[in-house]
């Protein structure tokens, strides 16, 4: 029995959609610390908990999910998760404390979680090898739209409302797009779905972590995603109380910096997949040093932003180029798979975030940057040499 597609624009936009909406929850919101941190008279750093805990959500939500969409299907587990996302939206607008609020952004990153790992398993279901790798690059493409577009909103919305408009504007997104999802064709057949109980299903993460290969390359992943998040975490401080600029000014650099995603992912697919990982696993350790250093002597603005983008346009070479090479490895497990490449860079920042605001952030942010960028480059060449001794 062969699978039914749906067209292939209607999956690049819906999945591209789905990839991006845990993240693009995570950076619209973040022109609306300063307001959050007014309206519940509390800290920055218990602000930016709340930052950690819908990573946290985002990383241990992927961990059930691609299990469970191995077993059940991926629409019933991508529309679960959307009905979850709306109750829990719901729940953060009438927040009464900072506390339970931090707990509500937990609960909406898991929900948001089914879409980041689903999206994934449904691309490794229907493609393979080249094909997989040319749909993780336009994925990455549309999937680059969600970081420039939330932070430029979530901007003009804190300026026309208050930080609940946000979030209101969040609920409508999420309605928009279980709307969608109503007309997605399940990717995996009964027949190709996981046998037995539940908990078997979850003994598959077992093989999959013994996988070196495969866990070089999520390490390479998890470690490149450390800079991001510290630069995420850190970035409304930075840009807005070091650089001075208001909450628009701030979105448009962000904005910027993410059409560096994009253009990285384009690049990753002029070049052969080992290549690729070689070139953006050098690439974001050399411009990570510099932009190191810029943080350190406290360079200007035009100079900082420049760096940023470099840097960012070297994670893009990354990211789809050990996602293909990661979930090729386990195409027979790829829900599975797919959590694990999905939990462990958001591991990855739920540590990160709150490491950049210790001390002086400038400082801090730069020492993440630079052991993050370490760490990718040598888990990459460690993979490139295992791969390359595999295949003698």
């Amino acid at each position: 029995m062969d699978v039914q597609k749906n067209s292939r624009l209607y999956l690049l936009l819906v999945m591209g959609m789905l990839s991006a909406f845990g993240p693009f929850v995570t950076d619209f919101y973040l022109p609306g610390f300063p307001s959050i941190t007014d309206y519940f008279k509390t800290s920055a750093s218990m602000v930016q908990l709340s930052l950690t805990s819908s990573m946290l959500g985002l990383g241990l939500g992927q961990l059930f999910v691609g299990p469970l969409s191995d077993k059940y299907g991926r629409k019933p587990a991508i529309l679960g998760s959307l009905v979850l996302f709306l109750l829990s939206t719901v729940a953060c607008i009438f927040s009464p404390t900072i506390e339970l609020f931090i707990v509500f952004r937990f609960i909406q990153g898991i929900a948001g979680s089914g879409g980041v790992v689903v999206s994934k398993s449904v691309a490794a279901d229907l493609y393979k090898g080249k094909d997989l790798t040319a749909f993780f690059s336009m994925l990455m493409v549309v999937n680059g739209l969600g970081p420039i577009a939330a932070p430029v909103f979530g901007g003009i919305t804190i300026k026309f409302t208050n930080w609940q408009g946000i979030f209101v504007v969040l609920l409508a997104l999420g309605v928009i797009l279980l709307i969608s999802n109503l007309y997605l064709k399940e990717s995996l057949l009964p027949e190709k779905r996981a046998k037995g109980n539940i908990f078997a299903t979850f003994r598959n993460f077992g093989p999959i972590l013994r996988n070196k290969q495969f866990m070089l390359y999520v390490l390479s992943q998890t470690t490149a995603v450390g800079f991001l998040f510290g630069y995420i975490a850190s970035s409304p401080f930075i840009f807005q109380n070091h650089y001075q600029l208001g909450p628009i000014g701030y979105a448009l650099c962000f904005a910027v910096n993410s059409l560096g995603v994009m253009l990285g992912s384009r690049i990753a697919t002029f070049f052969r997949l080992q290549k690729s990982l070689i070139i953006g696993g050098i690439s974001l350790f050399v411009l990570g040093c510099l932009l190191a250093t810029i943080l350190f002597l406290e360079g200007g603005l035009i100079v900082f932003e420049l760096a940023i983008f470099a840097q960012m346009t070297a994670l893009g070479i990354i990211l789809p180029t050990t996602s293909s090479l990661a979930l090729d490895i386990e195409r027979k497990n790829s829900g599975a798979a797919s959590a694990i490449l999905g939990f462990l860079p958001f591991l990855s920042g739920s540590i990160v975030s709150p490491l950049v605001g210790l001390g002086n952030i400038l400082t801090s942010t730069a020492l993440v940057i630079f052991v993050s960028c370490l760490l990718s480059l040598v888990f990459t060449m460690v993979a490139i040499r295992n791969s390359r001794a595999n295949e003698v």
